[in-house]
């Protein structure tokens, strides 16, 4: 059974940046006033640019906002694949300039080596995460749960306290560190934010019964315990 889901359609991908980016400074700024700090945790790829360049002019307390990433390629910060890159590039200016940014990737060789590390670091966050944005792949993958990948149970079905997974697959072309799925359903706002005819189509798919490893957003999409607000447009 898959969650409520609640679609938020725009006629083009500016207007649905700006609405997205008023959605997550409202729940960043309500997390804020009851608890002080909020956290965020982020996508990448070429979806977002547009979105966070609107969510850095919100007006925030944001120097009591912790930013880090729903996943990330093991890859340097200077790789134009980084998705801390992207997230310095386009989000970390104007009034968000003051947040605080947690990047996943360490100096250790792969993922699973620098894991511990990686987890020791999100500690200090207020968790749980007031917002969760996810994208979503034409193959049905969230995050970075990709179809059938090495680690994906883990990623799914953590160890109690395990907030991160190494996974990788041929289709994530570098080997991935992802937050595991608990992490992302406990966030007070899920946002899949996706663009394009196409994608429509793969969250359709998605919704119909199938096993999660074939899509892996159908985990996120079936366990939600709250509506997932897709932001869409064409």
């Amino acid at each position: 059974m898959s969650a409520i889901i609640e679609r938020h359609d725009f006629t083009d991908g500016g207007a649905l940046a700006e609405a997205l980016a008023q959605r997550v400074a409202d729940a960043l700024e309500a997390r804020i006033g009851e608890f002080d700090r909020a956290s965020i945790a982020l996508s990448g790829g070429r979806t977002p640019p547009a979105f966070l360049d609107a969510l850095s002019r919100k007006v925030l307390p944001w120097d009591r906002v912790w930013i880090t990433l729903v996943d990330e390629r093991w890859v340097p910060e200077s790789s134009d694949r980084s998705n801390a890159g992207l997230v310095r590039a386009h989000l970390l200016q104007n009034e968000a300039a003051a947040a605080h940014f947690v990047p996943l990737v360490n100096e250790a060789p792969t993922p699973e080596a620098g894991l511990e590390k990686a987890e020791a670091l999100l500690e200090p966050l207020p968790w749980p995460l007031a917002v969760c944005v996810l994208g979503m792949g034409g193959d049905g993958h969230t995050a970075s749960f990709f179809p059938h990948a090495a680690g994906l149970d883990a990623a799914l079905s953590p160890q109690p306290g395990a907030r991160l997974a190494a996974t990788s697959a041929d289709a994530a072309g570098e080997p991935r560190i992802t937050l595991t799925l608990p992490v992302i359903l406990d966030a007070s706002l899920i946002a899949l934010h996706i663009e394009g005819i196409a994608k429509l189509r793969v969250l359709d798919t998605a919704r119909a019964a199938g096993p999660v490893e074939d899509m892996p957003v159908r985990g996120v999409l079936r366990a939600s315990l709250r509506p997932v607000e897709v932001f869409w447009s064409p």
